[in-house]
């Protein structure tokens, strides 16, 4: 319960918070543009669905909705998730022209594929499922 309500406080306690309770975090959190590009580099080869969470600590709509991607990354664990913070790289949040907070954009092989701009939780968990690789087996 501790690290829901520090989510939903957000902040450098959030991701500590998430870090030390019973269950981690899947959403990979970068605070360096170096960082997350050496990891952009890398995801460019995979056909992963990838969700990058644009926000910031002082974003209210940032704060709240950040509790439901936690749960999506641990609902669709076939679907990677990275939250970056404008004001730490403001370099990545301009390459991805990003203008509104929060803003989702959905990659594939390091192509944008989708966004959701705002904290509209449905709308980004539709186009994560319209997005994500399902195996399909046969009948």
């Amino acid at each position: 319960m501790g690290g829901f309500l520090s989510s939903v406080i957000g902040g450098e306690a959030a991701a500590a918070a998430a870090e030390s309770s019973s269950e981690p975090s899947r959403v990979s959190v970068y605070h360096s543009s170096q960082r997350w590009k050496l990891h952009f580099q890398s995801i460019k080869e995979s056909n992963k669905l990838v969700v990058v969470d644009f926000s910031a600590s002082w974003c209210g709509p940032c704060k709240f909705i950040f509790p439901a991607v936690e749960a999506m990354s641990s609902k669709y664990t076939d679907v990677e998730f990275a939250k970056l913070d404008v004001d730490e790289v403001p370099d990545v949040a301009r390459e991805f022209e990003v203008q509104g907070m929060p803003t989702f954009v959905l990659l594939k092989q390091g192509k944008e594929v989708d966004r959701v701009v705002g904290a509209n939780k449905d709308e980004l968990e539709k186009k994560i499922c319209k997005h994500r690789e399902v195996p399909k087996f046969a009948a």
